[in-house]
């Protein structure tokens, strides 16, 4: 099974069933020198792992990471990160009825189309739990960033469940307010809708779908390649990687269909040192006039924020009944899926769309020669460091 790997020169490959032993990822490409807060990747495994509230599933996951490679004395060295999850909670014999029965819109037959085998157990690989992975990536990369001398920043929020969509808030509001609830919306009221559209859907032993909005400021101009390394050719492919994604969209998004090119088209003018702080420009510099196409003009970075929105569909594994073929038997049989799912998906997906994020701009910021990829001082080939102090040459 090749595809797990992501990344051009910051790479993450992982490993892990849902019900297997453990999650694991590998990750290439991370700078010597860079001061690895473990606490802080566990806390972005927190913000994901499941049971955090009511209206995420009750599977009880410590989701406690352990780093074993790439690291000394707190510091990276420039080689291999390894991760590892332990899974703690996994129940399979509830599965067993769906082994030759698929469970509909799941991975089941597509696994055993294409394998003649799948491990079956809560989905197997073809589960979101393989998202602990990339979130533990993605907070490495984050922390990349940090040392490095760009200030980028990068947050999410749930910006619809179902009808019930938030109204467009600043970025600051989305720092401050999108972890104050359960929803992760960063509209209060919003999210007290949704919170209640949600427990209505899991009431009646069903799920809803929603959408999230993405901000990434102090991303750099001029990073992306055009056509198939183009900036939205790869935030796409973060985006549709997560499971149950059916739409990516940045700027105006499926709405630039019905707006004239001179109202979409953004004017030139120069960075005049105060009105344009949230772009990476300097004065003087050429600055569009407005932001509607994201942050990304020919499939390459502007110095603009750049935003959009993912849409995912309802949670698959829900405990209404419905009916499968079993080709093993023959016969059409009604099943009912039971175990611990989540009956909307946005609300845990925001740290993995940040996460995905955080891993897309490094890698472009890596391959663009903006951070260096050996050292993140930027000054390989020097022994005497902070993070090693002891030089053969100074003893």
């Amino acid at each position: 099974m090749n595809g797990n790997r992501f990344g051009r020169l910051f790479q993450l490959t992982t490993y892990g069933e849902s019900h297997g032993d453990a999650m694991g990822v590998t990750v290439s490409g991370v700078p010597a020198g860079v001061e690895l807060d473990e606490e802080a990747i566990q806390a972005q495994l927190d913000r994901r792992k499941p049971g955090q509230s009511m209206i995420t599933t009750s599977r009880g996951e410590p989701d406690e990471v352990v780093v074993n490679s790439g690291v000394q004395d707190g510091y990276t060295t420039g080689t291999p990160i390894g991760m590892v999850i332990q899974n703690k909670d996994a129940r399979s014999g509830k599965y067993e009825p769906y082994v030759t029965a698929p469970r509909p819109s799941h991975g089941d037959y597509t696994y055993s189309a294409k394998f003649g085998t799948r491990n079956w157990g809560g989905g197997g690989r073809s589960s979101a739990r393989e998202t602990v992975n990339w979130v533990a990536a993605g907070a490495v990369a984050e922390q990349v960033l940090d040392a490095s001398e760009h200030d980028v920043e990068i947050k999410a929020h749930v910006n619809r469940i179902g009808d019930v969509e938030a109204d467009p808030v600043s970025f600051e509001q989305l720092l401050e307010r999108s972890e104050e609830n359960d929803v992760r919306c960063a509209d209060p009221e919003a999210a007290a809708e949704m919170q209640e559209l949600i427990e209505e859907y899991q009431e009646q032993g069903d799920s809803i779908g929603g959408s999230i909005y993405f901000e990434c400021r102090g991303v750099p101009r001029g990073l992306g390649a055009p056509r198939f390394d183009s900036f939205p050719a790869r935030l796409g492919q973060a985006m549709f990687s997560i499971p149950a994604t059916t739409g990516v969209e940045y700027g105006l998004g499926k709405d630039a269909n019905h707006v004239a090119g001179s109202e979409r088209n953004e004017d030139w003018t120069f960075d005049d040192g105060e009105s344009f702080d949230h772009v990476e420009s300097d004065e003087g510099d050429p600055v569009p006039e407005g932001n509607d196409h994201g942050g990304l003009q020919g499939g390459i970075t502007t110095g603009e924020p750049i935003y959009g929105e993912a849409t995912w569909h309802a949670p698959t594994s829900i405990p209404k009944k419905q009916r499968s073929a079993d080709w093993e038997t023959g016969e059409e049989k009604e099943i009912q899926v039971v175990g611990r799912h989540d009956p909307v998906l946005p609300p845990r997906a925001v740290p993995v769309v940040e996460a995905m994020l955080y891993c897309t701009v490094l890698d472009f910021m890596l391959l663009g020669g903006r951070i260096n990829p050996d050292r993140v001082d930027g000054n390989p080939g020097q022994y005497d460091t902070d993070y090693h102090p002891s030089s053969p040459e100074n003893e």
